[in-house]
């Protein structure tokens, strides 16, 4: 009896509640029915529950302050990887990945193509999950008041809708005495709190009202009167956790626009401009790439190939500039090719203090656009300029006599300087309280859009309740799950860096590279002979994980403390969550680069050590998510799995109205929409996942897991 408690005690337990697991592969059946079976389970349970059990509750840690400073702790900070490691291998990761232009023959093959990619982009990139019903939608119009403007137009105020229930403010400037048909032009701004109001873009609008062009001066998502109505640009990857594209609502935006001014009486379809500086750059190549009817594209300061910001780290673009995998269809250089053979000018800024200075971003364009409009024999089509006066990021005077003269020369056949000169208007520069539009009480956004989605997810929650069907589930839902995080099957070689010891601790200290890709730094840590292995990982890295590392030592395992992809030491010092929005562009996932990680160092270890399958016990709700995930798909190398601060739902991330460039690997494409946290964990039984410390929302999120267990012959409590 002593003996066998003494066995007990040594078990690496995924909790004490499944020590019957280990008394079942150890002892004969009959051995457990009987009364002192039952008498030992009970009494081992009691022994081993308080701190025992690898998946025993955490401790209060005592004397943090001298803890941080222990040689446990320098252990844990001694750097393995050098500082650029993680930025260099994610630049050479994203580099392969990117699409290159292809080579076309004639004019019409190369039509060929973008018709094909404008398509793909479409259908593939925008318009995913919900935004199709979106995108059919037809465009409401609420025509409001009408003020003046200064000699020779008007300004007229609107609101239209997007997509159902999401408005945009906009206003008109409608020249006097209109005749006939005349241009019409969508002035998009970028990331300027003033919004439409303001003065640069105001100025630009009224000179084009001057000239008799139809002026649409719309909003744009988080600036002006949209600013602080949950429509940040980080937050529009809550739609995308859904499996509704992010992105959508933005070009849905400028589609809209368009309508607007083609439905008015005098709009000239042959005769349609769009143009904007900055995020309103982006905005211009965008529509004007995927939507024909833009016959003048002038795009200043907003964008470059994805190439060029590998490497560029100020071009690093927002969420609906690097959307999920926008780059395994096209780059931005093939966007600005698809322009041809309309009248195209790009406009940079040499000395541009914000992004895409004209130096690095306009050189690539114009080789991947320019052999095109000779193929069309319009060369003269595609223009450029670079800005040197004030050279800054700006669309000032300089910059905007130049769209004039486009405007000029290709909508009215006038070629004098004296046209292209911008006409003094900046008296009557309106306020933002004079270009206030009214907006619906309850206007929707991109939080409110998200939650409503939600609510109905994941699509197929049930769980079948008989064990042939559960194991039939799982063999269907693995390969879903894995083309969602899109997780690899990464082989492991092991380097050696160092060794070390302190107080009885040895310490090895390792560099894993993986698939020739990724560089994953790891120490590993024993006191005596272990008696099995863990893998730990935490969201603030491997430091802040010092009183998890003493616990599980004190049980005597081998700890393997790791930082993955995005963690800790692995974390790129700079821009880090662009990189990772960027590493979803080119088709991949933060999260399944996590997770295919984690499960090539538990089959590194298991073969490494001869220790059997390795438990991960992971702190924070996205190493947690992690883990999850490795678990549910490597069944062989990982045994049990303890999640530290875990969510109980994927929707608490938009509940709690997160944005990506907090979390970024949580807000992966549509893994909301086909799982959450009970389906994962049910993925990855019969290994127990265990919730120390459990929220009440996982408790109510994951009540009867256990009945789910017990289809696969396991009595598990999960917490």
């Amino acid at each position: 009896m002593a003996n066998l408690e003494c066995r007990l005690l040594a078990f690496r337990a995924k909790d004490a509640r499944n020590i019957r697991r280990y008394l079942m592969k150890e002892f004969s059946f009959e051995f457990l029915h009987c009364q002192i079976a039952s008498a030992i389970v009970v009494s081992l349970t009691v022994v081993c529950t308080p701190a025992q059990s690898l998946l025993a509750q955490e401790q209060p840690r005592k004397n943090a302050g001298s803890a941080s400073n222990s040689p446990m702790a320098q252990l844990l900070k001694r750097e393995i990887i050098s500082p650029n490691v993680a930025l260099e291998e994610v630049q050479s990761f994203l580099e392969s990945r990117i699409p290159r232009m292809p080579t076309a023959r004639n004019a019409a093959e190369w039509q060929k193509h973008a018709d094909q990619l404008r398509s793909q982009m479409l259908d593939q990139v925008v318009f995913r999950g919900q935004a199709a019903v979106w995108r059919s939608a037809k465009t409401k119009v609420e025509w409001l008041d009408t003020i003046d403007g200064g000699p020779g137009y008007r300004i007229r105020k609107l609101r239209y809708e997007a997509l159902p229930g999401l408005w945009m403010p906009a206003v008109l400037y409608l020249p006097e005495n209109l005749s006939g048909k005349v241009p019409v032009a969508l002035n998009v701004n970028g990331h300027d709190p003033n919004g439409k109001a303001a003065p640069y873009k105001q100025i630009r609008c009224i000179n084009l009202a001057k000239r008799g062009v139809l002026v649409l001066n719309p909003e744009w998502f988080g600036m002006g009167q949209l600013r602080g109505q949950m429509s940040e640009h980080y937050r529009m990857n809550q739609l995308d956790l859904c499996g509704t594209s992010g992105l959508a609502p933005f070009f849905l935006a400028m589609t809209r626009g368009l309508d607007v001014l083609l439905s008015l009486e005098n709009a000239d379809p042959e005769r349609v401009a769009v143009s904007g500086l900055s995020g309103g750059g982006w905005q211009t190549i965008y529509i004007s790439a995927l939507d024909t009817r833009v016959k003048l594209a002038n795009p200043v300061a907003g964008y470059s190939s994805f190439l060029t910001r590998v490497r560029h780290l100020s071009d690093l673009g927002d969420s609906e500039q690097t959307p999920s995998d926008m780059a395994t269809v096209a780059d931005y250089a093939h966007l600005t090719a698809m322009l041809a053979p309309r009248s195209a000018l790009l406009t940079y800024n040499a000395k541009d203090d914000c992004c895409f200075a004209s130096g690095h971003a306009l050189p690539p364009l114009l080789e991947a656009a320019a052999p095109i409009y000779k193929l069309f024999g319009q060369e003269s089509r595609l223009r450029s300029h670079v800005n040197h006066d004030p050279g800054t990021h700006n669309y000032e005077k300089e910059n905007r006599e130049q769209f004039y003269r486009l405007v000029e020369e290709h909508f009215f056949a006038r070629k004098s300087e004296e046209n292209s000169k911008e006409i003094p208007s900046e008296s009557e520069v309106k306020t933002k309280e004079q270009l206030q539009v009214e907006l619906p009480a309850e206007n929707a956004d991109f939080h409110s859009l998200a939650l409503d989605l939600s609510k109905s997810l994941p699509r197929e929650a049930a769980l079948p309740s008989d064990p042939v069907a559960a194991k039939l589930w799982q063999q269907a839902r693995r390969p879903v799950l894995h083309q969602i995080v899109r997780t690899h099957n990464y082989t492991a070689h092991a380097e050696q860096i160092a060794q070390d010891e302190a107080h009885g601790v040895q310490a090895t200290f390792w560099k894993l590279k993986l698939a020739g890709l990724w560089t994953v730094p790891v120490v590993e840590l024993t006191r005596g002979e272990p008696k099995a292995t863990t893998i730990l990982v935490a969201d603030g890295g491997r430091t802040n994980a010092l009183d998890q590392v003493n616990r599980l030592l004190a049980l005597g395992n081998r700890v393997l403390a790791v930082d993955p992809f995005y963690v800790g030491e692995s974390k790129i010092k700079s821009r880090d969550y662009l990189y990772a929005l960027f590493v979803a562009a080119v088709g991949e996932r933060p999260l399944g680069v996590q997770a295919s990680q984690l499960t090539a160092i538990a089959r590194w270890s298991q073969a490494a050590h001869q220790s059997g399958a390795v438990a991960i016990v992971a702190i924070g709700a996205r190493c947690s998510l992690a883990a999850l995930v490795a678990s549910a798909l490597e069944s062989q190398a990982i045994d049990g799995v303890e999640l530290h601060g875990a969510l109980g739902s994927l929707k608490e991330i938009i509940e709690q109205n997160w944005a990506v460039n907090e979390k970024p690997e949580l807000f992966c494409f549509g893994l909301l929409e086909a799982f959450d946290v009970k389906q994962l964990t049910a993925l990855a039984a019969p290994t127990p996942i265990v919730f120390p410390n459990a929220s009440d929302r996982v408790k109510k999120e994951l009540a009867n897991i256990q009945d789910w267990y017990k289809l696969f012959g396991v009595e598990y409590q999960p917490w």
